[in-house]
């Protein structure tokens, strides 16, 4: 099972549009509950939450290493290139 943490601001507002975006676009390629778990946070807690998750999702801009992949996944939020970062999160997570 692979987690997935999701980040905005606050970890509430943004962060849930774009989990509930990218399940349901992993759902729709074959990567459901069995595969992929998820969670939220905020964007100041992700350094010390990020060694549990194999991949972080962000609304907003973060630069900062953590030791874990961060994509940005505003297209989850406009919908504007959003199938290359769904892409870019299945191969971040060697998914097949």
């Amino acid at each position: 099972m692979k987690k997935i943490l999701v980040a905005c601001g606050s970890g509430i507002a943004t962060s849930t549009v774009a989990r509930n975006k990218l399940e349901e676009e992993l759902e729709k390629r074959g990567f459901g509950s069995d595969k992929v778990s998820f969670s939220q946070t905020s964007i100041p807690q992700l350094r010390s939450q990020a060694n549990d998750y194999d991949l972080i999702v962000t609304t907003a801009k973060y630069t900062e290493d953590v030791g874990t992949p961060v994509i940005n996944g505003l297209a989850f939020l406009t919908g504007i290139n959003m199938d290359n970062t769904v892409d870019q999160v299945i191969s971040a997570l060697h998914l097949q």
